[in-house]
């Protein structure tokens, strides 16, 4: 896909990582990347500064620094797109009321009975909060009941919202200035815990308080739609049906109906492969509401892991557990091993190994003892969530040993320590890491029986991280160009 720039009075901002070397480099992103700019370039960097675009060049270099991570659209909301909420259930009425009332008129609501045990309750609910009912008559998962409902929708835009959640107001209108920008195809919302969850629960499908561009092998990977605003033009785009109109999509299957767990994620990620970018947005909260037992919350996480081995068949490079650096995953493994001579001889190697990377880029060697220190905490971190879910057993039976104690223990802290210092939980004791472990544990068994059924492997097999241009200082090489004028000399 062709992309023209971020639109002319398009509020932006940069990611805190952004860094600026010179009159002509940028550096910054996850994984990190390296922009150089042309004359062009510098001139539309000193434009956006002042946080809004206003040329072409602008746009461009703007379209650029969203794309690599290094920039992130902040538009206004606008109110009275033209957008038809569709949310699919199976029983749950109650939780169906709730959802309505929380939606209100502001716009047309169709709700997709996926064959529900009682259907007089769901139609007594739609009809009491002024909803469009559509039935089906055989169970055929959240992927059918949506694809269902987008048959029948005729605006431009779909909100997808699953029965569970409670939106806050104006949630649609804060989300949909993303949609001014022709290239995205889809936004989503910050999806938080509704009250009533165990204590010590995650919230399952929240990704974080960070802006983000949505694509694989990024922070922000994927964003399940029990919450999200789309483009309908785009989600026919990507069924790969021949429809010759964009007003009949009958034969349309946006969502793949094998997949009982994972749908959303395949979803999003055929839109990244069409060249649409997906946002998110998490100064937009939808509450979800969480199983009220900790024998549903483990169930759930467990259902949600077996979509990795499907997913990792259609999707082959857009999994993988674990990403590790040679030097730096040395250093841990010395590091846990209790041998901290070889620990800092391979810190060393990673510090150096930083060097002839940045050297290579063009970059000066400033701050290169902080950037590892900074990947070997991420790697320290990653790798606990890793063994806390695939070898458990392992730690298990290290926690009995003297040798390997100091060891299991720190992989079973890793995730819950990081995630009591970013979230800073009220609830932080003991339930709250013994909750943390049980739902990695299960979900990574959950990913193993997936993994299984779909006989692959790639969802357990840990990867190298490629460094270099094209790695973890880099970008991809090529130019933007507008006027004639490079805004970007060279990606690498």
């Amino acid at each position: 896909m062709t992309l023209p720039g971020v639109p002319v009075g398009t509020r932006v901002e940069f990611d805190p990582t952004l860094r600026q070397i010179g009159d002509g480099v940028v550096v910054g992103g996850v994984p990190r990347r390296v922009l150089r700019l042309g004359p062009a370039g510098v001139g539309a960097l000193a434009e956006l500064r002042g946080g809004v675009v206003r040329t072409a060049n602008g746009g461009a270099l703007a379209r650029r620094l969203i794309d690599a991570g290094l920039a992130h659209p902040r538009p206004l909301p606008v109110a009275g797109v033209p957008v038809t909420v569709l949310i699919p259930v199976h029983g749950r009425a109650a939780a169906l009321e709730n959802c309505l009332r929380a939606l209100g008129d502001a716009y047309p609501v169709l709700v997709v009975d996926d064959a529900s045990p009682d259907p007089a309750a769901i139609a007594k609910v739609a009809a009491g909060c002024g909803a469009r009912l559509i039935r089906r008559e055989v169970n055929g998962g959240p992927a059918a009941a949506r694809n269902t409902g987008l048959a029948a929708v005729t605006t431009d835009y779909v909100a997808f919202l699953d029965s569970d959640c409670v939106p806050s107001p104006g949630w649609i209108d804060a989300l949909a200035g993303h949609l001014i920008d022709p290239a995205v195809a889809a936004v989503a919302p910050r999806i938080v815990a509704a009250p009533g969850a165990p204590a010590g629960a995650r919230g399952a499908l929240d990704l974080g308080p960070r802006v983000a561009r949505v694509a694989p092998g990024t922070p922000v990977s994927y964003v399940p739609t029990a919450a999200l605003l789309a483009r309908r033009a785009a989600l026919l785009d990507c069924t790969g049906d021949d429809i010759s109109s964009a007003d009949d999509i009958s034969s349309a299957e946006a969502f793949d109906e094998r997949l009982r767990y994972g749908e959303d994620v395949d979803l999003i990620w055929r839109l990244v492969e069409a060249g649409w970018r997906v946002r998110y947005e998490p100064t937009v909260r939808v509450e979800h509401v969480e199983p009220a037992t900790w024998r549903g919350v483990l169930a759930r996480r467990f259902h949600y892991g077996t979509s990795a081995g499907p997913l990792s068949r259609r999707h082959p490079g857009a999994m993988s557990p674990l990403v590790l650096e040679p030097w730096t995953a040395a250093g841990l493994g010395a590091l846990l091993a209790r041998r901290p001579g070889l620990a800092a001889a391979a810190f060393a190697g990673a510090v150096l190994d930083e060097r002839r990377v940045r050297a290579g880029a063009g970059l000066p060697a400033a701050g290169t003892v902080g950037a590892v220190a900074d990947r070997t905490a991420k790697t320290a971190r990653a790798s606990g969530t890793y063994a806390t879910q695939f070898l458990s057993p392992l730690l298990l039976a290290g926690l009995t040993r003297r040798r390997t104690r100091f060891a299991a223990l720190a992989l079973l802290a890793a995730g819950p320590a990081h995630a009591g210092w970013t979230s800073r939980p009220p609830n932080y004791r003991v339930s709250f890491v013994a909750g943390h472990v049980a739902e990695d544990v299960l979900y990574g068994a959950g990913v193993l029986v997936g993994a299984l059924r779909a006989r692959t492997g790639r969802p357990l097999l840990p990867i190298r991280a490629r460094r270099g241009a094209r790695g973890i200082l880099g970008g991809r090489s090529g130019k933007d160009s507008t006027h004639g004028q490079p805004l970007v000399r060279d990606g690498r």
